[in-house]
């Protein structure tokens, strides 16, 4: 999922609805809280307008923790990788994402999970749209809430089938999310992070499973473009530093990332775009600092992968920290 960092996927391009829908998916209302409630039905009245509310906690674990709580009803997110994990759950209508070179859905009640730099995409899969909320934790978190002294928990099957646990994954957002009782809000994150790891993961030893050939072409790609941020070199450039042709290095980076240098290095520009709104920036400075033409072309990119414009995600950001009390 998105957004994200990371808690449903995207589509590209933005505003195009996703491909036929696929049907037969269970309806429910949202006891957590989240203002999403049933669909609008086809055919029938006026479609709610898409919204992206991000919120984050501060405290979890030491660091901080993003929420998103979202509908989308012709929104596609472009391709895009969160650093954290990404795990949420549909609350209404079916989500159509691509993930792994597959076409997935996810219905109302589905848990879904994105892994650490997996390019994903996500959007409605019918004119019915679809909500979802999200939460991004790091690897560290996942891993601490699982118990493992070790290794990066792996999911293979990114749609789970658990209600239970997309239940105490709602609750826990909400909590998070209104901020009433901070321990009550930890200690239902870690406990639901917990039990998703031990029901639904497999360990990957540190440094194993890490396949060579164009993953690593990849990898070498994308820490060249991440440190020449605002002056990336060109193609022909990179192509005859690593010893290869455009095209090969096109199809490696492709192959590993699941979407071309240029779409990489602007959703990497947007995550580093979000840092500096964080940290006080305005959106046109923002813009300048990581390499985009101007604050038109960050909002571009800034909404197809987030799902709202920098000054909104900035001012939610900034709202919720005079909101919260100073512990």
């Amino acid at each position: 999922m998105t957004g994200t960092a990371g808690a449903s996927g995207t589509s590209s391009p933005p505003d195009v609805p996703g491909g036929a829908s696929a049907g037969g998916s269970s309806r429910a209302g949202d006891p957590g809280g989240a203002g999403t409630g049933g669909s609008s039905g086809a055919g029938g009245g006026a479609r709610r307008p898409d919204r992206a509310v991000w919120t984050r906690v501060d405290g979890i674990q030491g660091a901080s923790l993003d929420l998103l709580n979202a509908r989308m009803g012709r929104r596609h997110y472009a391709p895009h990788a969160h650093d954290e994990y990404a795990i949420g759950v549909c609350v209404d209508g079916l989500e159509t994402m691509r993930y792994r070179g597959e076409r997935l859905y996810s219905a109302a009640g589905s848990l879904v999970v994105i892994e650490p730099g997996e390019a994903h995409t996500g959007g409605p899969a019918d004119q019915d749209g679809f909500a979802y909320l999200c939460l991004y934790p790091t690897a560290e978190l996942v891993g601490a809430a699982s118990g493992w002294d070790g290794g990066l928990p792996h999911f293979r099957e990114p749609i789970i089938d658990d209600p239970g646990l997309a239940g105490r994954l709602r609750l826990a957002h909400r909590s998070l999310r209104l901020g009433d009782d901070p321990l009550e809000g930890e200690s239902r994150l870690l406990e639901v992070l917990g039990a998703i790891v031990r029901r639904h993961a497999v360990r990957v030893p540190p440094g194993g499973g890490g396949p060579r050939g164009a993953s690593g072409i990849a990898r070498a790609v994308a820490a060249r473009l991440s440190d020449e941020l605002v002056g990336p070199p060109t193609l022909a450039e990179v192509a005859a530093d690593l010893g290869l042709s455009r095209y090969q290095l096109l199809r490696a980076f492709r192959d590993s990332m699941g979407m071309p240098p240029y779409a990489w290095l602007a959703q990497h520009r947007v995550a580093r775009a979000r840092t500096l709104l964080d940290a006080g920036h305005r959106p046109a400075e923002a813009a300048s600092l990581v390499g985009f033409a101007d604050q038109a072309h960050l909002t571009r990119w800034f909404r197809r992968v987030l799902g709202v414009t920098p000054g909104a995600y900035r001012n939610s950001v900034q709202d919720r920290a005079r909101r919260r009390p100073a512990s």
